[in-house]
């Protein structure tokens, strides 16, 4: 099942006797158990019929956490919420619980940044019993962009409110906090409680002043200085980057190798018009304008070169056939590279 068909029906007060949520997105994990651990019993019955357990106390015997599903709730139903579940090593109890689980407990497990042995018996009898298994997986780049908006357009519509967030502020966000949805949530809450009475728009001028991600140096600026050929925004970005923890070369590199990577693409791609261009590069098509303007200076054997370029700064920044460029110098030979 999808986290929204999960909650669709915990919202109804539909419970399953077991829930198995899994993957290397841990934002998706915590929203299901918590809701369930919040909402499924009241105060008083939390009291006596809840249990949360860590799977890393259960790592070679999960037989306890099987005897406490197994026992009659206070109050009509229990709620026992297994965390760290990837550390349990055994399941076979599990799958002699659920040749006959408890109608009266809701058994949830939260086993993240990785898949559990599908292969294994216990995994099929699962579902087949009336249980869940969720995936929540890792987005990409990209996705987590529309994620972005797309949350904060859910959180407005949820209060009545008519907020947006500019796209260029989710990419500075995505940019500097990486696909980490829950670090994301936790800076954009942070950031919409103290937003000044009448605010509609977030943008990256308010991410800046709250958040202290800068709006001018970051890599989506790098990508425009490339893209315009402007050899001294380039270089003020990448001294800044030097200077900044939040910026290290190698991740910054990715970035940038994967832009001219799109860029090479879009040189081959037969059909060139927007949403071609936005549907083959995985990208939003506001930026298609930006690949049909650099490849008015970039051929796609000057790509293919700068590709190369990058590589070789990557492997140089890792210390291989470099002994003494520093990260700003590495920057900096790599821009004139680039631009000349």
């Amino acid at each position: 099942m999808t986290y929204n068909e999960i909650m669709s029906e915990l919202k109804k007060g539909k419970y399953r006797p077991l829930y198995f949520l899994y993957g290397e997105e841990p934002y998706y994990i915590d929203k299901v158990s918590d809701y369930i651990e919040q909402h499924v019993l009241d105060d008083m019955a939390r009291e006596f019929d809840q249990t949360i357990v860590y799977g890393k106390d259960y790592e070679r015997d999960m037989g306890p956490i099987i005897s406490a599903a197994r026992r009659f709730p206070m109050m009509g139903r229990q709620v026992i919420i297994v965390k760290e579940a990837q550390n349990i090593k055994k399941w076979d109890p599990l799958e002699l619980y659920l040749k006959q689980p408890m109608e009266t407990t809701i058994l949830v497990f939260c086993y993240k940044y990785g898949k559990p042995d599908k292969r294994l018996r216990v995994f099929k009898e699962l579902e087949a019993q009336g249980g869940v298994m969720m995936e929540s997986a890792s987005l990409r780049d990209y996705q987590v962009q529309k994620w972005v908006i797309d949350y904060v357009n859910e959180w407005s519509a949820e209060r009545n409110l008519n907020v947006s967030i500019d796209l260029k502020a989710a990419l500075l966000l995505v940019d500097s906090l990486g696909t980490d949805l829950t670090k994301i949530v936790g800076e954009l809450d942070k950031l919409v409680i103290g937003m000044p009475a009448g605010t509609k728009v977030i943008t990256p001028e308010l991410i800046e002043r709250n958040i202290g991600i800068s709006k001018d140096f970051n890599v989506f600026e790098l990508q425009n200085a490339l893209r315009d050929g402007d050899v001294l925004k380039a270089n003020r970005i990448v001294r800044y980057f030097s200077q900044s923890k939040q910026h290290p070369i190698q991740k910054e590199l990715i970035s940038v190798f994967n832009w001219f990577q799109n860029l090479l693409l879009y040189h081959y791609l037969p059909d060139k018009s927007e949403p071609a261009v936005a549907s083959a590069l995985g990208i939003n098509r506001y930026f298609v304008k930006d690949y049909a303007a650099a490849a008015r200076r970039y051929t796609a054997g000057k790509a293919f070169r700068v590709i190369g370029y990058i590589r070789e700064t990557d492997a140089r920044s890792k210390g291989i056939n470099n002994s003494s460029a520093d990260d700003l110098a590495l920057w900096q030979e790599l821009i004139y590279k680039i631009l000349h």
